[in-house]
């Protein structure tokens, strides 16, 4: 008998080793397509619609990021937990699946009644409220695209395909549509069409494949649900108090030129940035089932993190030369100011989200996020007014620090007590 659960557990540990290498060749996949896609779209959007118009799209994403958010609720991680836990009971999966969805849904609703009920006190043009409308249309897109439950299953797979289908849609209509400067405010209903298209074919793989099915939760399991996200929402939420609100800052105090040059340096951080999350998450349901191969996890995301930050800083003016105009040179500047960025977030992503939260500790990464989004939402309105786009990159980069180390330090002092226990 005991050979016999010796072979079993042998087994699923290959299994995992195996599926585990599947989801990198898949991530390797979509690392390149994250790469290559707005390399293809940025070059012709700068050249076409100018750095101003650049500067209001980022000022709209800007605040629909932040929208986007409180309809995560921080589901994307909690709900993959716990789907990652019971993923061979597909009445568990369809629970949470369902709660999740209709949460979601109730929040976007609520969002933009809010959103669009505030924007008269706010003085915008009618352009600009245009863009916030069509900006918003990004949000049951990505509702649609429930990325959170095939990582909960671990296939990369459906992911890397169905990320690959969103870009190469959202590429051809940038392309197909967008021949002048005033077609800009349909890029981000652009970006729409491909999630929404995508996340039509998810469900559809998730009913088909999975077995996975929707049914109306009540009101009491959706709130206890909204309630047990809570302190991972507010880890997510509150860095948008310096992080996204620095941006709106820059556009209120310096205009669209300013929020452009920022947003063309960023835009190569995003890229990288993006990396650095799919990776923290593609293995976030491996390490919710075997914690002790947290150390690994950090070897091989703390090189890469590191490779990325010097590649960003040493090809800074490469970057801009090749894929963004001469109005954007100063974008370089940006750049090389967030170089350190992905080592930050790796320091978040493996001792935060991927350590803290997988033991149960979410409320310590929470106030680590409040305090210090804090100390940066008073430090933008310090910096950013007087150094423009330069005081946005360096506050996104000091709260970044802050944020990784304490969550680096905080997780070390666990793993320290824990091995004395």
């Amino acid at each position: 008998m005991r050979l016999n659960n010796s072979k079993i557990k042998s087994l699923f540990q290959n299994q995992d080793i195996r599926g585990l290498a599947g989801n990198f060749f898949y991530l390797s996949i979509l690392k390149i397509i994250s790469f290559v896609f707005p390399l293809i779209t940025l070059p012709y959007l700068t050249r076409v619609i100018g750095v101003e118009k650049f500067g209001a799209i980022a000022f709209a994403t800007a605040v629909i990021v932040i929208v986007e958010t409180v309809v995560d609720w921080g589901f994307n991680y909690t709900a993959t937990r716990d789907a990652a836990r019971d993923r061979e009971d597909v009445g568990v999966v369809s629970q949470i699946f369902s709660e999740v969805i209709f949460s979601k849904l109730t929040l976007m609703v609520i969002c933009f009644i809010l959103l669009f009920s505030l924007l008269p006190l706010f003085s915008l043009s009618k352009e600009t409220e245009l863009l916030l409308l069509l900006t918003f249309a990004y949000i049951p897109g990505h509702i649609l695209f429930p990325e959170w439950l095939f990582q909960a299953f671990e296939q990369m797979k459906y992911i890397t395909i169905l990320n690959v289908l969103s870009k190469l849609i959202f590429t051809v209509l940038v392309f197909v549509v967008i021949r002048e400067q005033s077609d800009y405010v349909f890029q981000p209903l652009l970006v729409a069409c491909g999630y929404i298209v995508s996340g039509i074919i998810a469900m559809f793989v998730l009913v088909k494949r999975y077995g996975v099915y929707v049914r109306f939760p009540k009101f009491g399991p959706i709130f206890k649900r909204l309630k047990s996200s809570t302190n991972m929402f507010v880890s997510l939420i509150v860095p948008n108090l310096y992080n996204n609100f620095s941006v709106i800052l820059l556009r209120t105090y310096c205009g669209d030129g300013a929020t452009g040059i920022y947003s063309g340096g960023e835009k190569f951080h995003g890229i990288v940035d993006q990396l650095t999350q799919v990776l923290s998450r593609v293995f976030f349901p491996f390490l919710a089932r075997h914690k002790d191969k947290h150390s690994l996890y950090v070897k091989i995301i703390g090189t890469i993190a590191v490779l990325m930050s010097l590649l960003m800083f040493f090809g800074a003016d490469l970057f801009v030369d090749i894929f963004l105009t001469p109005n954007f040179s100063d974008s370089a500047i940006v750049i090389r100011i967030l170089a350190l960025s992905p080592i930050f977030l790796f320091l978040s992503n493996a001792y935060g989200t991927n350590y803290l939260v997988l033991v149960g500790k979410e409320n310590l990464m929470r106030n680590i996020y409040v305090v210090w989004s804090l100390v940066g939402f008073a430090l933008a309105w310090i910096l950013v007014p007087r150094f423009g786009y330069v005081g946005v990159a360096f506050v996104l980069l000091s709260i970044r620090g802050t944020i990784g180390v304490s969550n680096y330090l905080v997780a070390k002092r666990l793993m320290k007590e824990k091995t004395h226990i």
